[in-house]
């Protein structure tokens, strides 16, 4: 699994693990022994946000794990209906307080609207000021990288404008069947890294038979080709599991997709999210 000991440089010179942990749907009394499972297995990356409301187990388990916290990369993300300088301030605060750490690695803003917003008005000037705070922090010491999540090129553009530090990360909704080619490129020629959430579309491209013969091709099961796919496109893969056993075999992704294999799953349009499909990052609203 030496894919648990590869890394990311970010344009500030800190260093991302590829493969994280994503803990949305994680219960926060079910967090604490999720991230320290995952980090006896050898995760370092540890992903998770104000909205899952599981911050307090996610750092319980970060502290209670038995690594120094200085091998550990742990990120969460500015809920996304804090559109004000004072507000982020105090979510950021609260974000450290919760979880119990003196730093956090990496925050993003959640969203460049809010939720009951998505993809709708124009929150410009409130992503700027929750921006300045984010910035605030990370000059501050205790964030030491700073991005945005699902944010488009135009949203990362009105970041950029009054920026000081421009974003270290923009994490997005990144699979195979929902590649987002031209944003991916784009945030490559800004320094951006991306990193991909629901690396395995919630689950439901497990069902897709195109998908299931080219992992049998391989000899490995679909979320494996599904997770090896997101980080052979350079991004971090963040796989969401609270399951010792998946986090284990989401690991054992050191095989090599083909170039051809790559182009078709690229090109792959692939969007039922089911019974998921009512939140907003995967309905597009």
């Amino acid at each position: 699994m030496t894919i648990l000991n590869e890394t990311y440089t970010l344009s500030n010179g800190v260093e991302v693990p590829k493969l994280g942990l994503g803990t949305w749907f994680i219960d926060d009394d079910k967090a604490a022994d999720a991230v320290k499972a995952a980090i006896e297995i050898g995760y370092r990356n540890i992903d998770t946000a104000q909205a899952y409301g599981n911050e307090r187990g996610v750092g319980e388990g970060v502290r209670t794990s038995g690594v120094p916290r200085d091998e550990l990369f742990v990120s969460t993300k500015l809920a996304a209906e804090i559109k004000d300088y004072d507000g982020a301030v105090a979510a950021i605060d609260d974000s450290l307080e919760t979880m119990g750490l003196e730093y956090i690695d990496l925050m993003l803003i959640h969203s460049p609207q809010p939720w009951d917003d998505f993809r709708g008005g124009d929150y410009a000037e409130g992503n700027r000021e929750a921006w300045r705070a984010l910035e605030e922090a990370h000059k501050a010491g205790t964030i030491r990288s700073i991005g945005v999540s699902n944010f488009q090129q135009s949203d990362i553009e009105n970041i950029l404008g009054s920026a000081t530090v421009a974003p270290h990360v923009n994490q997005l909704l990144v699979h195979a069947g929902n590649t987002p080619s031209e944003l991916i490129a784009y945030c490559e020629s800004k320094q951006i890294l991306v990193e991909a959430y629901s690396p395995i579309a919630h689950g439901e491209i497990l069902k897709n038979a195109d998908v299931q013969a080219m992992a049998e091709r391989y000899g490995v099961p679909v979320p494996q080709l599904c997770i090896r796919y997101t980080l052979q496109l350079g991004t971090v893969s963040l796989p969401k599991t609270a399951n010792p056993e998946h986090m284990r075999s989401n690991a054992e992704v050191d095989f090599e997709i083909s170039e051809a294999d790559m182009g078709t799953l690229k090109d792959l349009h692939a969007q039922d999210y089911g019974d998921s499909s009512a939140f907003p990052v995967y309905s597009g609203k």
